[in-house]
């Protein structure tokens, strides 16, 4: 129970804080025409394909006491954050960015241009009409960034234990425990909590199809 609790403590604060930094992020990228945006879109799904172990062991050098960053965070008094739950944060946060961003640049990019300029028409500020049109208007991709973010986050296991180790109440999640229970042979507990991840990720490719459905439900059919 323990760890369950830390592993949703921990998928539902990296959801909220890249759902707050990727929104805005993300409708940047989808409409800016800037040479950097095909930079960083690049570099934001390198996670995809980067091995989780290699992403761990460069935030360890990083965060380390002896990396850049961590000498800066040990000189203000904050310490280093391997092996903490801030750790685990940080290092989530990187290695789920494309589950969120992705989502979000898909959905904004397919909100028409005619629309804002309706909106613009009608002496809608820029914030006004990203409240009111834009973020209504992708209402899906946004459930979908929410939902692939927290169940990803949830299922991660390389760089959760490379940068946060196996301390029980403090980094040790789901995925880590399962380890640690085959590596002491309790077959019977590593089945319990594999089940619980089981169940879990069956709702959630359920929920995700549920959403994709929906929103090509109310798709209108141009009559010719």
């Amino acid at each position: 129970m323990q760890a369950l609790l830390l592993t949703l403590k921990l998928a539902s604060t990296v959801t909220v804080i890249l759902l707050v930094f990727g929104i805005p992020f993300s409708w940047w990228l989808a409409r800016s025409h800037s040479k950097l945006t095909s930079f960083l879109t690049a570099l934001v799904a390198m996670p995809l394909i980067l091995p989780p172990t290699v992403l761990g062991f460069y935030l360890l050098l990083l965060l380390g006491p002896e990396g850049p960053i961590g000498k800066v965070t040990t000189q203000l008094g904050i310490g280093v954050f391997p092996f903490t739950f801030s750790g685990l944060v940080i290092a989530s946060i990187i290695y789920s960015l494309p589950f969120t961003i992705q989502p979000l640049v898909s959905a904004f990019e397919a909100i028409p241009t005619r629309t804002l300029e309706v909106a613009s028409t009608l002496r809608a500020s820029a914030i006004d009409a990203f409240f009111s049109v834009v973020l209504p208007l992708s209402k899906s991709g946004i459930l979908t960034a929410i939902v692939l973010t927290f169940a990803h986050t949830v299922g991660e296991f390389g760089v959760i234990l490379m940068i946060g180790g196996n301390i029980p109440g403090e980094t040790q999640v789901v995925s880590i425990q399962i380890y640690d229970h085959v590596e002491s042979m309790d077959y019977g507990a590593a089945h319990k909590l594999s089940l619980i991840m089981l169940i879990f990720s069956f709702i959630t490719l359920t929920f995700l199809q549920w959403i994709r459905r929906r929103r090509f439900a109310f798709v209108p059919v141009k009559r010719r």
